[in-house]
């Protein structure tokens, strides 16, 4: 684990995070930047992911899903998600606490979840519910954990594949123990949880980074938050900058215009990122999986694809930064008429005036003897993916002050 990047959270700082009663506006944990203390309020995004299509879940079974927080505030809220079932699910009881290590919850933390008062809630297909906002304050950068005891699934689940983040499940409900002993099934994915959100200074906002499987952080290290959006999270956090949450709306092998992994980014723009709280500004970095396809999609077909988001972004009052698609010479669906694709369309993100900014990621990463390929210091190993100082490079390469547009 990198020094200075804290995942655990002792029993001692319990009560600087979920367990401060509201009604305690002294002890109340405060985001140490906010510039905006005691002014308007409203909830944003502190984390998400991309919600899809998944295997058959089992019924009666809890999952204890840890995620990390990006903004700081109170009155948590959880979104739980039913998009791509075809069966009613309930879940019968839901909690959120805080992670010590592994499955085991700092001890104390764990806190009932409501749904309009209730214990329990029953989501139809294709819907989401949103949790009743929890009392207590929750810090930036927090291994925030929500447990659920699911029953009556049937048929394909609603979650996220590639978490890079190690969760856990187990038989029957255990989601109210802060013990590890009856998790005894780690998974790689997250299910039916697909964003959790904050109360916090209206001048505080977040950011949505929508991408393919470079922004959902494979090649990145497993269970260390190196992903590039989690690098840019703890960017704006020290900076104390105004947009200051991250939510990552990455799926691995997603495109733009064409379903497939994920729905295309099309598609899902309005559940992933325009129904998001808070979010003023979202991050556009895909066309790779387009490009590389080999299904003739031309230049004008992607910066078509990229105009509507755009526009689809600045008329829901949204900023938006486009970002160059990055080198990928090496990798097996590499060929000279893709490279030309993506030089064309990288020329038209630099120039169009289509964007609020451009962050130029290509030549961020890509290497000077080969402009063509990635630079091997940032090469996870497949010549398309960043290693954990490519992503960092990649958040890096932000101008903070370009997230904030006049919209």
């Amino acid at each position: 684990m990198r020094a200075g990047f804290p995942r655990r959270v002792g029993a001692a700082a319990v009560a600087a995070l979920l367990c401060v009663p509201l009604a305690a506006p002294a002890a109340q944990a405060r985001t140490r930047h906010d510039p905006t203390a005691g002014g308007g309020r409203h909830h944003v995004v502190t984390w998400a992911a991309s919600a899809d299509r998944q295997g058959a879940g089992p019924a009666e079974r809890s999952y204890r899903l840890v995620v990390r927080t990006s903004v700081a505030g109170s009155a948590l809220r959880v979104r739980l998600s039913n998009a791509f079932g075809e069966h009613p699910v309930t879940f019968a009881s839901a909690y959120a606490g805080l992670q010590r290590q592994g499955a085991e919850l700092v001890r104390g933390s764990n806190r009932r979840l409501a749904f309009g008062g209730q214990t329990s809630v029953t989501v139809p297909p294709g819907q989401t519910v949103l949790s009743d906002p929890l009392p207590g304050s929750l810090a930036a950068q927090s291994d925030l954990v929500v447990s659920l005891y699911v029953t009556g699934a049937q048929g394909p689940t609603t979650g996220h594949g590639m978490a890079m983040q190690t969760s856990y499940a187990t038989a029957g409900d255990h989601a109210a123990e802060e013990a590890a002993t009856n998790w005894t099934d780690p998974i790689g994915s997250w299910y039916w949880l697909d964003a959790v959100s904050v109360q916090t200074s209206t001048a505080i906002t977040s950011v949505v980074t929508l991408g393919d499987s470079i922004t959902d952080g494979w090649a990145s290290a497993s269970d260390t938050n190196r992903r590039w959006p989690d690098y840019l999270a703890r960017r704006l956090d020290a900076a104390g900058s105004p947009v200051r949450g991250v939510a990552n709306e990455g799926i691995s092998g997603n495109k733009v215009l064409a379903d497939g992994a994920g729905e295309a980014a099309l598609r899902r723009l309005d559940r992933d990122v325009l129904s998001q709280p808070g979010v003023s500004t979202v991050i556009v970095l895909e066309g790779i999986n387009d490009i590389k396809a080999h299904t003739g999609v031309t230049v004008d077909d992607l910066t078509a694809g990229y105009r509507q988001i755009a526009d689809r972004a600045h008329a829901a009052g949204r900023c938006v930064v486009g970002a160059t698609v990055m080198p990928y010479k090496g990798w097996s669906e590499y060929d000279a008429a893709g490279e030309a694709v993506r030089q064309g369309v990288n020329d038209w993100i630099r120039h169009s005036g289509t964007f609020d900014a451009v962050v130029d990621l290509d030549r961020i990463t890509r290497s000077p003897y080969d402009p063509q390929a990635l630079l091997p210091f940032f090469d996870g190993g497949d010549h398309l993916h960043p290693n954990d100082k490519g992503m960092q490079a990649m958040a890096d390469a932000v101008d903070l002050t370009a997230l904030r547009c006049d919209r």
